[in-house]
């Protein structure tokens, strides 16, 4: 039996939609609002985030999901997903792609990420140091400087995005110890192995994220058969949050197409 906690609501063709990195399934709140009335929405904690267990031996996060939606009899399900969550859906469609009928991806390409923007590297830099020391504040602070990306302040979003993130991210964080091993197992060969996803892919962009993470979700949608990229503007690596009208009328048109 699968150790993910997970959201299952609502009926009809399955939607899987997978948070980012240190945080958990509610990035995802006002889509599982949106489109539990027509669909099955089906939204994990990744494990160690959230409410699910940390691991306990080297693994990898697409196993841990293939296991969830085999256990819960979905059928190939559109996967969406921001950031790590993003990578998990990419990673899924080369691993298990018998369960993935389409993609819909914002803020990544695949589990291989490549960072080479100033201010992305600066301010991964910064964070890994504040999570090898231990400091849980300044990590959970440097992590939600992602969801006003390099052009704006945490002060230009709005409040309730900035504390539901940074609550979210104390939240996962707390999980953990300085120190502790890493046990999550990348998966390889990702980019070249792009070209062989042959369900339809999606790239969400918000226009003010880093350019880092911009680049890699429109390779993606560049290298497989059937990609496309949109931009929402006003938003960065977190659309679906700052702007969930936007966002959602995106992943619709997508969902009407495929």
């Amino acid at each position: 039996m699968s150790e993910l906690f997970h959201i299952d609501t609502g009926s009809g063709r399955p939607l899987v939609l997978l948070h980012g990195g240190f945080l958990d399934h509610r990035v995802w709140e006002a889509q599982i609002s949106a489109f539990a009335a027509d669909h099955r929405v089906i939204a994990p904690d990744a494990r160690g985030h959230g409410r699910s267990p940390n691991l306990t031996e080297p693994a990898r996060h697409t196993d841990h999901l293939a296991a969830l939606l085999r256990e819960l009899r979905t059928g190939p399900a559109v996967l969406v997903g921001v950031s790590m969550g993003a990578a998990t859906a990419v990673d899924t469609a080369l691993e298990h792609p018998e369960l993935v009928a389409g993609l819909v991806v914002t803020g990544a390409g695949t589990g291989e990420p490549v960072f080479a923007d100033p201010w992305t590297v600066d301010v991964l830099g910064r964070w890994h140091a504040a999570m090898a020391a231990g400091s849980l504040e300044e990590s959970v602070e440097l992590l939600t400087l992602f969801a006003a990306g390099p052009a704006r302040t945490l002060a230009d979003l709005s409040p309730d995005v900035v504390d539901r993130l940074r609550d979210m991210a104390r939240s996962t964080m707390s999980k953990h110890a300085p120190g502790e091993p890493d046990l999550l197992v990348p998966v390889t060969e990702t980019w070249e192995r792009l070209p062989g996803i042959e369900v339809p892919v999606l790239a969400v962009h918000g226009a003010l994220d880093s350019p880092d993470h911009i680049g890699m979700a429109e390779r993606l949608a560049a290298s497989v058969p059937d990609g496309r990229a949109v931009t929402i503007e006003g938003a960065a690596h977190y659309p679906n949050m700052e702007k969930p009208k936007e966002y959602d009328e995106a992943l619709r048109d997508f969902l009407s197409r495929s």
